[in-house]
């Protein structure tokens, strides 16, 4: 079986823009721990869980901020397990802020990015990072992405008949 992952938020209006990453890691069959921590507000409960989450099951963290979105960062100071940050759109900078905030870690402190509300590919990564030890997690990406190419494949196949 799978490690968990823990899906960090910062907070509970970014459930919205996460739900497709928990269900995609559902659909893997990853168990997936669901948090509302924030980086400013509760940096304790932030340091809790990173500093404890290996001991507890978790293979990767992926975490959840918008605006000054340190979460990740904050979360990966207190790890050695892979954190992926999910930037989240802002209505100030579309999520440039979100985003810039997590890719300009310092040296040492490494967060793995995906797009602006890129929930469904966090999810995606984590299980390709989690399947580098899991054959069985590989096989069953192997042909989520088999699925992936046959829907675009058929989708090629009927746009002629959209002309």
């Amino acid at each position: 079986m799978s490690k968990k992952v823990a899906v960090v938020m910062g907070s509970d209006s970014d459930l919205e823009t996460m739900r497709p990453c928990i269900q995609r890691l559902q659909s893997f069959g990853i168990p997936a721990e669901v948090r509302i921590i924030s980086a400013h507000r509760t940096p304790a409960a932030a340091e809790e869980l990173a500093s404890h989450a290996a001991e507890k099951g978790f293979g990767v963290i992926i975490a959840a901020a918008g605006k000054a979105a340190h979460l990740a960062g904050v979360l990966a100071a207190y790890t050695t397990l892979p954190v992926i940050g999910v930037p989240i759109k802002t209505s100030l900078m579309g999520g440039l802020d979100s985003l810039l905030s997590m890719v300009q870690m310092p040296k040492g402190i490494p967060v793995a990015c995906v797009a602006v509300d890129g929930a469904d590919n966090a999810a995606i990564l984590a299980a390709q990072m989690l399947a580098l030890a899991d054959p069985e997690l590989s096989a069953t990406l192997a042909q989520f992405k088999t699925r992936m190419a046959e829907e675009v494949a058929e989708k090629d196949r009927h746009i002629a008949d959209k002309l």
